[in-house]
């Protein structure tokens, strides 16, 4: 295994997103930066402010939040970390829930609350246009026509550079294409959890951003003498970093985002990206959940 001193993420590879998008594929995640339940300001408000300059120094260029995360507390945080912005740094934000109070998300997909949560990102974060916003959940009260057509009327106007889906079946994707371009889907997917199997292959197929969330999900599988502790053994790495490893050697269109409120945990994660993984040590993580 080697890495790089400086910028590790970097060999994670590149992705295009929409085409026009080119990030590091490996990522952060910001949802742990806000207080217990995804509410309220960080325990460590100094750290929070690390953790983010600390991505860009270690070369990722991929940094997703959602407005929902605090809320809004992560959108403050991330901009008074890094406005202004490095050039090429993307930030990618969600809109479509409502928050009640900790650990308490409700959908919510009308399009005047959509519409109002578009400009409140883009005043929190302080830009100009969103290059990537994904609907956190599709609102089944709310016809998905008029959901992704509000989205889709935004980015006429130029508030909205992309859109993207969350948590979302293949069938899902097909019918909101069939109303705007799509270039990106953040599923559940990891290691220990591939139920969501299809749809990277949908996504695969048709050239999508696939944004796993909960990427680092080990479980069970990390015990003594399986074969995630063994190859990870071998490697010299983390179970952790594994993980991740084999989720970046999985597909070229995945695009992890490993969450953390540490710096240290941070350099662990991105250290993944430098971890070579053979066929056969694909093929025995791979089988380890089938």
């Amino acid at each position: 295994m080697t890495q790089s001193a400086t910028r590790p993420a970097e060999q994670s590879g590149t992705f295009s997103i929409g085409g026009d998008l080119p990030v590091h594929r490996l990522g952060y995640g910001v949802m742990q930066l806000p207080g217990p339940g995804v509410w309220g300001p960080p325990r460590d408000h100094d750290e929070a402010i690390r953790v983010l300059r600390r991505t860009v120094e270690l070369g990722i260029n991929l940094i997703d939040t959602a407005d929902s995360y605090g809320p809004f507390v992560a959108d403050h945080l991330i901009r008074e970390a890094l406005d202004p912005y490095p050039e090429g740094l993307v930030v990618a934000t969600k809109v479509g829930f409502t928050r009640q109070g900790p650990r308490r998300w409700v959908p919510c997909g009308r399009p005047p609350y959509l519409r109002q949560q578009v400009e409140l990102n883009l005043r929190h974060l302080g830009l100009e246009r969103l290059d990537l916003l994904q609907l956190h959940r599709i609102d089944r009260l709310v016809p998905l026509e008029d959901q992704i057509g509000e989205l889709a009327d935004l980015r006429h106007e130029g508030k909205i550079r992309h859109i993207g889906l969350s948590e979302v079946p293949v069938e899902h994707i097909e019918a909101a294409r069939r109303i705007a371009p799509i270039v990106s889907v953040q599923n559940l997917y990891n290691l220990a959890n591939r139920a969501a199997e299809d749809v990277l292959a949908y996504c695969a197929g048709e050239g999508i951003a696939f944004i796993p969330w909960f990427p680092l999900a080990t479980g069970e599988l990390a015990g003594p003498g399986s074969p995630v502790a063994r190859i990870a053994a071998d490697e010299g790495v983390t179970p952790s970093q594994l993980a991740l490893a084999w989720l970046l050697h999985r597909s070229p269109v995945i695009l992890p985002i490993p969450g953390t409120s540490s710096v240290a945990h941070l350099e662990e994660n991105t250290a993944a990206a430098a971890v070579s993984l053979s066929d056969d040590e694909m093929r025995a993580l791979t089988d380890a959940t089938a």
